[in-house]
């Protein structure tokens, strides 16, 4: 059972989680490969607004996408963004990446090696996983402006969307711990952690949220 002090934590949880930046016109749009569509929807919007003139997509598989996302989730965001208008040339895709470090690290490389000067980005991923996504940029790719995106939505809309609070809930959970372990292990800037974000992540461990969290040993961002 979900109490009420649960959902009030988990909703504090996930408004930390958003950064609350107003999108505006950047070199490119990255679109963060996972299980969500809804990352390459928000990208296409984005483009269509004038956001930025190219989308980069950037995903290989993982055990939650290999069934949904067989070509791999960039493909699947790239066949997605084409079904919705976008023209083939305003669209690349990075295959390769298996965590958000990667997916910097190899869209960086893919730009360079077009000759494609950025000096903003971008960078779209699913609600919970902006601040993650924004410290992991802002530690590889430090040259940059970062401006965090995603599908405007509520922590009920997301819910709804998933279909099972109980694993949105562990998820956000599992992403502010790693968003406080992981600056420690070079994979990403340190965030202010406010007092009320940090007693409701604990609540919700000790409540028993705890299936994405990450053992005392090393993991890749």
């Amino acid at each position: 059972m979900i109490t009420k002090q649960d959902w009030v934590d988990a909703r504090r949880v996930w408004e930390y989680h958003q950064m609350g930046h107003s999108p505006r016109p950047c070199s490119v749009a990255i679109g963060l490969g996972s299980h969500d569509l809804g990352v390459a929807d928000i990208a296409v919007d984005l483009y269509k607004r004038g956001m930025a003139p190219l989308l980069l997509f950037t995903g290989a598989t993982s055990p939650t996408t290999r069934e949904r996302m067989p070509r791999g989730e960039a493909v699947h965001y790239q066949e997605r963004a084409m079904e919705l208008g976008v023209p083939s040339t305003a669209v690349l895709v990075e295959p390769r990446a298996r965590n958000t470090g990667e997916n910097i690290r190899f869209s960086r490389e893919l730009l360079e090696k077009r000759g494609i000067e950025v000096s903003s980005v971008l960078l779209i991923s699913k609600p919970y996983e902006e601040r993650r996504a924004y410290a992991t940029a802002c530690k590889l790719w430090p040259e940059v402006e970062v401006v965090s995106a995603s599908t405007p939505m509520t922590l009920d809309e997301y819910v709804d969307s998933i279909g099972d609070a109980r694993l949105v809930i562990d998820m956000l959970v599992g992403a502010l711990q790693r968003l406080m372990i992981y600056p420690e292990q070079g994979f990403m800037i340190s965030q202010p952690l406010p007092a009320d974000v940090l007693e409701a992540y604990e609540r919700l461990c000790q409540a028993g949220f705890t299936s994405r969290l990450l053992t005392t040993d090393a993991h890749s961002a």
